[in-house]
């Protein structure tokens, strides 16, 4: 099945969990990171924060960063949903917020400030859009 074939509100269902697993994404860098310290970094986490690499610093930045986008998101998307949404423009948003996230964090990492506020700026666009056809579609209903 094709992402055409899916209905709509299936749609902004599986962008909630993609953007779900988007917030994880950078971690796996820390993780990584963290392996290098030895055990100090597995019993005392947040202590040996300093001592990470720079671009570890910034993927852990980019994924507390994700915590917060994500559960703007997901109300917007779940308000997509239960109001049945069924715009073309609502689904370019949803998926446009998922590309916006990922490349966030890649600017993010890649410490290259205007492209990461740009696509802050992008996933914070879509997320307005689908609030907004949200609120049109209850108040047609």
């Amino acid at each position: 099945m094709t992402l055409s074939q899916l209905p709509v509100p299936t749609i902004f269902l599986y962008c909630i969990a993609i953007a779900a697993v988007l917030v994880y994404a950078p971690f796996v860098l820390v993780a990584y990171a963290r392996l290098g310290l030895g055990k100090e970094a597995l019993a005392a986490p947040r202590a040996v924060f300093d001592r990470l690499p720079p671009y570890a610093q910034r993927a852990t930045w980019a994924h507390q960063n994700a915590f917060e986008a994500f559960m703007l998101f997901a109300a917007a998307a779940l308000m997509a949903y239960v109001t049945g949404v069924d715009r073309s423009v609502a689904v370019g948003a949803a998926l446009a917020f998922l590309v916006a996230r990922l490349l966030h964090s890649v600017f993010y990492i890649a410490n290259i400030p205007l492209a990461r506020s740009l696509m802050f700026g992008i996933g914070s666009i879509c997320t307005a859009t689908l609030i907004i056809f949200s609120l049109l579609q209850a108040n047609t209903n």
